[in-house]
């Protein structure tokens, strides 16, 4: 995985509320940009970056565009992080 691909896409803002937008569920892209005051190609290109950093994955159905969290790389960072961090937390108590 390309961990810089990813920091760049979660240095966002706007990204890291999508994120928060689609734990709850799959949400068209319609749907996102409702909770937003910004245009429509505005929100294509923050879904783009978050499609390619694989935070998201994106299904078809009908004529719809549907958008979900893929939690996995946000669990690949948090086993990085823990790793660089060294040891689990019965060391850290001695």
């Amino acid at each position: 995985m390309a961990f810089a691909e990813t920091f760049k896409a979660l240095s966002d803002p706007v990204r890291r509320q999508i994120l928060e937008l689609l734990k709850k569920g799959p949400l068209s892209a319609g749907e996102i940009a409702s909770h937003f005051d910004m245009t429509n190609a505005t929100i294509s290109y923050h879904l783009k970056m978050l499609k390619q950093a694989d935070l998201v994955f994106e299904s078809r159905e009908k004529n719809f565009i549907y958008y979900q969290l893929n939690a996995t790389v946000l669990e690949e960072i948090m086993l990085w992080i823990a790793a660089l961090k060294g040891g689990d937390s019965d060391a850290e108590s001695e």
